[in-house]
């Protein structure tokens, strides 16, 4: 169905909104930032008689658009070119895309304006250019939850029919053998299965595989230790979930930190004869080290629905691989799944529209130049203050809340940390999830994860020039990965100011440090004595990794200090085995921000 243009004002009011939104959190509510006449730009839309338009450029479900047609006129138009979308962008209030759309800057600069909102239909958004869509005012949402169901039901399939050689054994018969001895499978009751990811998806699959009378373990830095044993999952870090499993499900994000982690080196510490299914994203396993692996032996079969690159090549030698089972992304490929991505994003599309906030929104609304200006350098302090913590988190720990506290000169009625907040939840949440955090989901993700933020506001004597004087993040109840974080009260604390205009870690645990959070960081605790700051330059000046900042905090001369490195380049794990070798080094940890 093709829709004329349709006559719309649409605004960004900055004083008073026409709507409000309003978040439940379990924390403490801090005053507004100083008193301006400007606030935070409300994307808030005013509809006129006239419908608005929404373009969908990708086959979706009945149900998704008879809801859209109540509301707006719908132009059903697919398989255009990039230049056909460009051209006809220009008279749409919103876009509905799939995978198969790459919803580009050039789109968002051919809308001229009024493209006021993006829907993804499904949970990636790789193909939408999110800094276009925010510069553009243009809110971006997506449907992270209907495909659930679908996707965990997609791996049990893929773990039984790669047991029992369903796919080998079915394409044997269908061209003449008979082949029963050939096929011969293995059982899934009472072996280990980790799976690795407990995210909903992870969950459901847990579930399912308890069902079948499998041990079930799972790895997480981010799942709650409660939560797995009410499903009678038991949580481990990563090396302990894949050494330990006679088969590995995937259920992880795709992230720097995810990129290829089933390498070489993991598939070494797997049980011989592992079987791995990934119905996740293809970008988790070296997919050249998994042919070796399973050359090899190491990994006796694999299940992939995800592929690095989509489609595959037809001479792809892991596809071709005889103990390869394969399907082309069908996770999400059943009837009702379909429906129901339908459905929740035309509902979240048709509230955009309206002006509403919707709890699936991926970008930021735009934030006034006042704010920014003020607080874009503390921004940057909380979201890696924020990372820095929540990866000090020892695997199988559950972060259940997390505590900040801001020092300030200011007034009561002066400092406003939603932003900041935003941006912590940002910094702990982003690093082990596939969820984008912005001002706009925070507090939705936060409370929707079970993290509970608890701010507290600390009032010092001294100039209001600036609106901080430091944040402090800590966690508590958790156990760490660089025990020297710990504070004499017993949770993981880092500490940070503003100087100079950048962001600087002052302290972890109990230790005063001073670094730039410039690059990356490097932990070390050692006993205080002479040459150790050369050993460990050299270490690193050796392998070619540029130091950008060091200190060293220490209790007393001669004792335990922590020198804390920047370093532009990430070390190899060679070079940290080096630093960890030296007689004088206690502990280490190295920190990606």
């Amino acid at each position: 169905m093709s829709a004329g243009c349709c006559t719309r004002n649409s605004v960004f009011a900055p004083a008073k909104p026409t709507l409000s939104w309003k978040f439940t959190l379990p924390t403490k509510t801090l005053p507004p930032l100083r008193k301006t006449t400007k606030r935070f730009a409300v994307f808030a839309t005013f509809i006129s008689s006239s419908k608005p338009t929404v373009l969908v450029t990708e086959k979706l479900g009945e149900a998704g658009l008879d809801l859209l047609k109540k509301f707006a006129n719908v132009d059903c138009s697919y398989n255009l070119s990039p230049e056909e979308l460009c051209s006809k962008i220009s008279l749409c209030d919103a876009l509905i895309v799939r995978s198969g759309t790459q919803v580009s800057r050039e789109v968002f600069e051919s809308s001229g304006g009024r493209l006021k909102v993006v829907g993804r239909a499904g949970v990636g958004i790789d193909n939408v250019d999110l800094p276009a869509a925010t510069e553009h005012g243009c809110l971006v949402v997506n449907a992270p939850t209907a495909n659930t169901i679908a996707a965990a039901e997609h791996g049990i399939a893929l773990l039984t029919a790669m047991a029992r050689n369903i796919a080998q054994a079915d394409a044997s018969i269908k061209s003449g053998k008979w082949q029963r001895s050939k096929y011969v499978g293995v059982s899934l009751v009472g072996k280990t299965i980790a799976v690795m990811g407990f995210g909903k998806v992870g969950s459901e699959v847990a579930r399912r595989a308890k069902g079948l009378g499998m041990n079930v373990i799972a790895h997480d830095p981010y799942a709650p230790a409660d939560r797995a044993r009410a499903i009678g999952v038991e949580l481990m870090n990563f090396d302990e979930a894949i050494s330990t499993a006679d088969f590995i499900s995937l259920h992880m994000p795709l992230t720097p930190a995810t990129s290829k982690i089933f390498n070489d080196e993991a598939f070494s510490r797997m049980k011989k004869g592992a079987r791995i299914v990934n119905v996740a994203r293809g970008g988790v396993i070296d997919e050249e080290a998994l042919l070796r692996a399973l050359d090899s032996g190491i990994v006796a079969q694999a299940a992939l629905d995800v592929f690095t690159e989509e489609p595959p090549a037809k001479d792809n030698k892991l596809v071709l691989h005889e103990n390869v089972t394969v399907t082309p992304h069908l996770g999400a490929s059943t009837e009702e799944a379909q429906e129901g991505v339908a459905i929740e994003i035309a509902e979240a599309v048709v509230g955009a529209l309206k002006g509403e906030l919707a709890s699936t929104a991926i970008n930021a609304p735009m934030v006034s130049t006042e704010v920014l200006s003020e607080l874009a350098t503390y921004v940057a302090l909380a979201e890696k203050l924020g990372r820095l913590a929540v990866q000090l988190v020892a695997g199988g720990s559950g972060v259940k809340s997390v505590k900040v506290t801001y020092a300030s000169a200011r007034g009561p009625d002066d400092i406003d940390t939603q932003l900041l907040r935003a941006m912590i939840i940002k910094g702990v949440i982003e690093p082990i999830s596939s969820v984008f955090v912005n001002l706009v989901n925070a507090d939705f993700i936060a409370k929707q994860r079970g993290l509970n933020i608890i701010e507290e506001r600390i009032t010092l004597d001294g100039s209001p020039e600036n609106p901080l004087e430091y944040i402090q993040v800590q966690i508590a109840n958790v156990e760490s990965k660089f025990a020297s974080a710990i504070s004499d009260f017993g949770e993981i604390r880092v500490e940070g100011r503003v100087k100079d205009g950048k962001p600087h870690l002052t302290k972890v645990g109990s230790f005063a440090v001073d670094v730039s959070l410039e690059g990356s960081i490097i932990l070390c605790r050692q006993v205080d004595q002479p040459g150790i700051i050369g050993k460990v330059g050299s270490i690193l000046g050796d392998e070619n990794v540029n130091v950008n900042f060091m200190s060293v905090g220490r209790i007393a001369t001669q004792k335990q200090a922590v020198m804390t490195i920047g370093v532009d380049e990430e070390p190899s794990k060679e070079v940290l085995k080096k630093i960890g070798g030296i007689a004088a080094v206690e502990e280490f940890v190295f920190l990606k921000l």
